[in-house]
């Protein structure tokens, strides 16, 4: 079982940023991706920036230049660094992690919410 929290949303004014959090504890077991999606009001959730174990970090067009994935392997932590932030940003981001030697493991967190407004 892998347990996955996300911390750091918010309410922030256009042009501001906000870091988002990611820990993934419980039966760990070779992580392959850590990844953040996001759902807009009244959209699909949809991937915002994915970072797999090995290969290339990748962003959706519309956070490129803005956002900022990161990770720390040793906490088994990843990171959404947001800058410049605007209302088209605004929606719930989940993190996702997938492990296990076949990627089988396909684990969620509960979302946490960002609000971008003036």
């Amino acid at each position: 079982q892998v347990q996955v929290v996300e911390s750091g949303g918010g309410l922030v004014q256009p042009g501001g940023s906000l870091r988002l959090s990611c820990a993934a504890s419980g039966s760990i077991f070779s992580i392959k991706a850590m990844n953040w999606y996001r759902r807009a009001p009244g959209k699909e959730r949809e991937p915002v920036a994915v970072m797999p174990s090995a290969g290339s970090t990748s962003y959706a067009d519309s956070v490129k230049d803005r956002f900022t994935i990161s990770r720390d392997n040793a906490k088994n932590t990843v990171y959404l660094q947001m800058n410049n932030l605007k209302p088209g940003d605004t929606g719930v981001y989940y993190c996702n992690v997938r492990a296990g030697s076949d990627w089988s493991v396909d684990a969620w967190g509960q979302g946490t919410q960002v609000t971008v407004s003036s």
